[in-house]
């Protein structure tokens, strides 16, 4: 039988280090728990949020619900051929150790995603990315618990209906399911490397690297995270604040006219990718402090909670960065951490 806690300040399971109080909250190791704790939920009409490793969310308020954290572990391989390997981890496994065991086996595929914080159930709902590798791009399968029918599902690629930061799971699918365990197909022969991103290629060239393992890319992918962004142990953030937008090619020629040397990515479909960092700092906030909590020094993606910060702060912190680069680059930032008010 699981244990109910009331009126909770849970900050020590996220990352910010602000006021983060639940009106219950309660931690699941099992399925039959987690079916215990949506009862709960569902006799007292309380709202849920479920979480993961807490480095994707800013409370600014008391939730009036339920938080579950679930804490579901273990990873398992299952071969498909020759030339790959489905490695599945449950929800609770910490993403970091996750990408780990899969580099000390020598399956590729993640280790352009070493030392992103949160749990490896999180990983999907945003389709999480760095240096030229979302998961989407080994995605297998994941399972999911619906909420409403108690059933568990399967969701493969198509389902999951991934794009920038995007997923089945952040729209249509919000607050109906539970992701219990997620699956990656991963080479365990012949890698095909991304190591197109500058950093990377200039320090393979310092240590004159010519051939590089699994190991070297996440070695040198951690050394690049460890140098630009802040250890959360220190210094409260959640990584990454906002999406690097996108836009039309039409208003990128705009831009561009005025700024020409204005970093971009071009997509399918004649879209460009401007990176948030980039306007950011151009607005003037790159390593601005303002009372209790600012903008990271090295990385204006980054907002940081100095000591003693609230919620509501960092908040309204993001309000006014949203709307200056509104009114300097015509571009509408959106926050990829998800506010709970």
């Amino acid at each position: 039988m699981i244990t109910f806690q009331e009126n909770t300040d849970i900050k020590k399971f996220t990352t910010f280090n602000v006021p983060a109080v639940c009106r219950y909250f309660t931690e699941v190791y099992s399925l039959e728990e987690l079916d215990e704790a949506l009862d709960l939920a569902k006799e007292k009409e309380l709202p849920l949020l479920f979480l993961g490793g807490g480095s994707n969310i800013l409370f600014t308020d008391i939730f009036q619900g339920l938080v579950i954290k679930l804490n579901l572990k273990g990873i398992t391989e299952s071969e498909e051929d020759e030339d790959h390997v489905v490695v599945s981890a449950q929800a609770g496994e910490e993403w970091s150790a996750f990408v780990q065991y899969c580099i000390s086996k020598d399956y590729g595929g993640l280790e352009n995603l070493s030392l992103i914080p949160g749990n490896a159930g999180t990983s999907p709902m945003q389709n999480i990315g760095a240096y030229g590798v979302e998961i989407k791009d080994v995605f297998h399968s994941l399972k999911a618990l619906s909420i409403q029918t108690k059933k568990v599902e399967t969701f493969t690629p198509d389902l999951c209906k991934f794009g920038y930061r995007e997923s089945f799971f952040k729209n249509e699918g919000k607050d109906k399911y539970v992701i219990l365990e997620v699956s990656f197909r991963l080479t365990k022969k012949n890698h095909k490397f991304n190591i197109s991103y500058g950093a990377i290629q200039e320090e393979f060239k310092k240590k004159d690297i010519k051939t590089p393992t699994l190991k070297d890319i996440s070695e040198q992918i951690i050394q690049i995270r460890q140098s630009k962004l802040p250890d959360p142990k220190i210094l409260g953030n959640a990584g990454s604040f906002f999406k690097n937008p996108v836009i039309s090619l039409e208003q990128f020629q705009k831009l561009q006219n005025e700024y020409p040397h204005i970093p971009h990515y071009r997509l399918a479909d004649s879209q460009i990718k401007i990176p948030a960092g980039w306007l950011i700092e151009h607005a003037g906030w790159k390593g601005k402090k303002t009372g209790r909590v600012g903008v990271h020094e090295k990385q204006a993606l980054v907002l940081v909670n100095y000591g003693g910060a609230t919620g509501k702060e960092i908040y309204l912190l993001s309000e006014t960065i949203i709307q200056d680069v509104k009114k300097k680059f015509d571009i509408l930032l959106q926050r990829e951490v998800n506010i709970i008010v």
